[in-house]
C-alpha cells in the first residue's frame, strides 16, 4: 500500500492520504463524463471523491478553479448552519424543540408562538416566503444586520401551521442563526469560525459579508473545495475530524433524520424536487426515516453530497448558476460513481 503524504505549510492542512483498492480502480469513465458535460456544468470546476477510510480516491481540476479556490457557496451554507446549531444542542444551550419566542419575543406579538428551532432548520416555520433568487439575495442589503432582517420576519403572514408544510427559503435558518447570536452574545460569522471552521481546518471559509450586507446563515458562506470536504469528512466520521470531536454522534444522527414527508413539500427548487429534507440538507435517498444520501446544492452550482450506504463523499464545486438540467447531470455522475462502491444498506 502506497503512502502519499501531502505536506503543506504550517498555515495549511496536513493530510495523510492512503491509496487503497478503490483508489487504484479506473475512474476513466468519470473523467469522460465530466469532459463531455463540461460545457453544461461550467468551464471551471473541481470534483473530489473521498472514501470513508480517509482516502481521497479522485480529484479533477478543470480551468482556473482548483481545490483551494474560494468562492460563494450559496445554499450549501445551510448545512454548515445546521451543524453550528447542533454544537449548541450538544452543549445543552438549546433544544430543537425550544420555541423561538424564548429569545425573540417580537414573534409572540404577531402570534408566531409555536415555531421551534426544529421547524426553522427544516423550512417548516409556516411563515410566508418567496423562492430564493439572486434578486432576493441582493434585496438583503436594505437591512443593517441579521437582527433587523429576522425582526422583519416577525410581521410576515403565516400561511401554514408550523411543522405542517415545507417551503424552502432563507427564513428559518436565518432565525436560527440570530438566536445563536443572542445566546452567545457573538456575531454569527465569528461563531462559525470558532466552532466549525477552526476545528475543521477550513481556513478559506467564512460567513463574513464582503458587500456590506448582513451576515447570511442561509446562503452567505464562502468556502473552497478542500475546506468543504473537511466538513463532509466530519459528518461521515460521526462528528469527528482528525481525532477531534466537532459534533456528537447523536447530533450527526439527528441531522440525518427526515423532517418531512413528500406530501408536505409545497415549494422546493427544481434541483431538489422529489427529495425529502433533514436539518439543513436534502435527503436524496432514505431508509427507515433516515437519509442515506444527503446533498446540499447551492444556487451558484456547488453540489456537496454524502452517500452513507456506499461510504463516500462527493463534491462538485463550480462558480456558476445551478439549473435543473445540471441536477440531472449530477445524478447521472452519481450513478457512475456508485458502481465503484458496494451498497452497505442492501
Amino acid at each position: 500500500m502506497t503512502i502519499l503524504l501531502i505536506l503543506q505549510s504550517a498555515s495549511q492542512t496536513i493530510v495523510a492520504q492512503r491509496k487503497t483498492d478503490v483508489g487504484q480502480q479506473n475512474f476513466s469513465e468519470l473523467d469522460d463524463i465530466l469532459t463531455q458535460k463540461q460545457k453544461l456544468l461550467g468551464k471551471d470546476f473541481v470534483v473530489m471523491l473521498w472514501k470513508k477510510d480517509d482516502t481521497l480516491v479522485y480529484k479533477k481540476e478543470l480551468g482556473d478553479f482548483n481545490s483551494k479556490t474560494q468562492a460563494p457557496i450559496a445554499s450549501c451554507s445551510k448545512w454548515l448552519t445546521a451543524a453550528l446549531v447542533m454544537t449548541f444542542v450538544d452543549e445543552g444551550k438549546l433544544s430543537l424543540e425550544d420555541k423561538i419566542t424564548k429569545w425573540l419575543p417580537e414573534f409572540e406579538k404577531y402570534g408566531k408562538n409555536y415555531i421551534t428551532i426544529r421547524t426553522c432548520l427544516s423550512h417548516m416555520t409556516g411563515i410566508r416566503s418567496e423562492p430564493i433568487t439572486l434578486l432576493k439575495l441582493l434585496e438583503r442589503k436594505k437591512f443593517n444586520s441579521l437582527e433587523d432582517e429576522v425582526n422583519s420576519f416577525a410581521a410576515k403572514d403565516i400561511q401554514a401551521n408550523p411543522g405542517d408544510e415545507f417551503r424552502y427559503s432563507n427564513i428559518g435558518l436565518n432565525i436560527a442563526g440570530r438566536i445563536l447570536e443572542i445566546i452567545s452574545k457573538k456575531r454569527f460569522d465569528l461563531l462559525a469560525r470558532q466552532r466549525l471552521f477552526v476545528p475543521l481546518l477550513m481556513r478559506r471559509s467564512s460567513f463574513s459579508s464582503l458587500d456590506g450586507s448582513p451576515v447570511n446563515p442561509s446562503g452567505g458562506a464562502l468556502s473552497s473545495p478542500e475546506d468543504y470536504m473537511h466538513f463532509l469528512i466530519m459528518l461521515m466520521d460521526k462528528g469527528v475530524y482528525q481525532g477531534r470531536r466537532v459534533l456528537t454522534e447523536q447530533s450527526v444522527n439527528e441531522m440525518l433524520t427526515l423532517q418531512t414527508r413528500l406530501a408536505q413539500i409545497k415549494y422546493a427548487p427544481k434541483v431538489a424536487e422529489g427529495y425529502n429534507y433533514t436539518l439543513g440538507a436534502w435527503a436524496a435517498d432514505w431508509k427507515d426515516g433516515k437519509a442515506t444520501v444527503v446533498a446540499s446544492p447551492g444556487l451558484f452550482g456547488s453540489w456537496p453530497m454524502i452517500d452513507y450506504c456506499r461510504g463516500y463523499a462527493y463534491l462538485f464545486f463550480v462558480k456558476d448558476l445551478l439549473s435543473e438540467d445540471k441536477a440531472d447531470a449530477q445524478m447521472e455522475i452519481k450513478k457512475l460513481i456508485d458502481e465503484h462502491f458496494k451498497n452497505g444498506c442492501e
